[in-house]
């Protein structure tokens, strides 16, 4: 008589990966007001208006500041409509996206 071996059966699950996040930047420029920058960050970012004017005045000092982190498709629609929204004003605000480490 054979003999059999019976061994349990391991279950493998794929193993998915959290989509990489990527930084939303504010770049500072010497023409673009003050105020209309914490606007778009109030009405892009949904930031409040001290929240906005934080971030505003570490991008005027520092030169560049992260604004917030999304997913790569979220990040490049809101620095879109950021610098979107600077230009449909004449201004030159400029919002960037770089992957996160």
């Amino acid at each position: 008589m054979s003999e059999t071996v019976v061994r349990p059966r391991t279950k493998t699950r794929p193993k998915t990966e959290r989509p990489r996040l990527h930084k939303v930047i504010l770049l500072n420029d010497d023409y673009t007001p003050r105020e209309f920058v914490v606007t778009v960050l109030k009405a892009v970012f949904r930031m409040s208006e001290d929240q906005a004017y934080r971030v505003m005045i570490t991008a005027h000092r520092r030169g560049t500041c992260v604004i917030a982190v999304y997913t790569k498709d979220v990040a490049e629609t809101k620095a879109d409509e950021g610098t979107e929204a600077g230009r449909s004003a004449g201004y030159p605000l400029k919002f960037t996206t770089e992957p996160e480490e």
